[in-house]
């Protein structure tokens, strides 16, 4: 995760320089049910409005989340499907709070009204994340329901009515990239705290609809709104947050605005920058799914480190017999192409293995989805760029 406000915030009031330090334990974003009352464009889980064997039961979740705080573990993120379709979410949350967890709850939205939002704040949690597509009938379409923006806007509505920090998560692609200068009006006409942009990463339907991911000059324009946003927001002392998700080369565009705008404060921030590292699957990011499977991080579905039914979540986190996880702990990692060569490789940290392990076959190839040009990341002379294919349910070979 790339949290923009607290960057930008470094160049009105610069901390110190430190080593960088991974926390004692990931964040473990944990999918508790795959069942979900939508059937979203790119979702991630392929969930649906059904009930999927074999889920773990309330006492195999108790006997993980012990593990997990032992651990270390500073972070749970309770999602699905949709989580407020589990019966003993709340339940579940409580304990997960009185345990000492920041405890963040990612929902669709359309479930919380007045039956539920006494108990969503009750249960405590530190942070709900309610996603949106789009306004109105976008939003609609991509959640193939009509009327879930009006229930998840409902939502979000009574979250902040009842004193719960909410945020809006947004996917973006070229369906939907009109958008956003609409949400980020939302936030400041509703008093919403935060905005999460996530780019599309190539799991679940999202692979599936890849062919709609934002193009690159797309991209750099959300950006480019993102980060006058937010330090228009800073300027004015609006006590709002964005941070984006699944492309780490924002770091480097970030660099790149400032290096342009403020090139004082460029070697400052260029240092905070590296002190991050970019991507942290694998490392400082963990997924839990439904079924008890650990995976590198949420898009790694088709990647499973081992089963927390089997083995604890501890013991399959520290396992580098795991080609991919050996990587992935790796720094520098052994990125390949574009990525490899890249001067920012110690702020991106080679960006998102999933999109480029979709395209190739290969965990290392180069992620198709960085949109700064060749010589913005420095390389000599320019290169032929590993294309973004169309899903056809097949993937290209590793050394094609």
């Amino acid at each position: 995760m790339f949290r923009l406000t607290q960057f930008m915030r470094e160049l009105v009031a610069p901390t110190p320089v430190g080593p960088r330090r991974d926390p004692p334990g990931p964040v473990v974003i944990w999918n508790l049910v795959r069942r979900c009352n939508l059937a979203c464009k790119h979702c991630y889980s392929i969930s649906g409005d059904v009930d999927f064997p074999g889920e773990l039961a309330t006492d195999e979740i108790f006997r993980v989340m012990d593990d997990l705080r032992a651990f270390g573990v500073p972070v749970l993120i309770l999602s699905g499907g949709e989580p407020l379709m589990r019966r003993d979410i709340f339940e579940i949350s409580r304990r997960a709070k009185d345990m000492g967890f920041y405890v963040g709850l990612s929902t669709n939205g359309t479930l919380i009204d007045e039956s539920n939002i006494a108990r969503i704040a009750a249960a405590g949690y530190d942070y709900v994340g309610i996603s949106l597509d789009g306004i109105g009938a976008t939003h609609d379409r991509f959640r193939r329901k009509e009327g879930a923006f009006a229930a998840s806007l409902r939502g979000i509505r009574l979250c902040r009515a009842h004193g719960i920090k909410v945020g809006i998560r947004f996917t973006l692609t070229r369906d939907n990239a009109e958008e956003l200068p609409s949400l980020l009006a939302l936030l400041e006409t509703d008093g919403i705290e935060k905005f999460y942009l996530s780019h599309l990463n190539y799991a679940g339907r999202g692979n599936k609809n890849r062919g709609d991911d934002a193009v690159h000059g797309m991209t750099r324009r959300a950006m480019d709104l993102l980060f006058e946003t937010c330090w228009r927001w800073i300027e004015a002392g609006r006590e709002k947050e964005i941070v984006t998700g699944n492309n780490d080369a924002d770091g480097v565009y970030l660099l790149k605005w400032v290096e342009a705008l403020f090139p004082e404060k460029a070697a400052h921030l260029r240092a905070k920058l590296e002190q991050w590292g970019g991507n942290a699957s694998g490392v400082n990011v963990a997924n839990i799914d439904n079924l008890g499977n650990v995976h590198p991080d949420t898009m790694w579905w088709n990647h499973t480190l081992g089963n927390v039914r089997e083995r604890p979540f501890s013991a399959i986190w520290n396992d580098l017999s795991d080609p991919l996880m050996a990587g992935l702990k790796q720094r520098p990692r052994p990125v390949k192409g574009r990525c490899g060569d890249c001067r920012y490789l110690a702020i991106c940290g080679g960006n998102t293995r999933v999109r480029a392990f979709q395209l190739t076959g290969d965990f290392w190839a180069e992620d198709p989805a960085c949109y700064l040009d060749d010589a913005e990341i420095g390389l000599a002379a320019p290169r032929a760029r590993l294309a973004v294919t169309p899903f056809t349910g097949r993937r290209r070979a590793a050394n094609a």
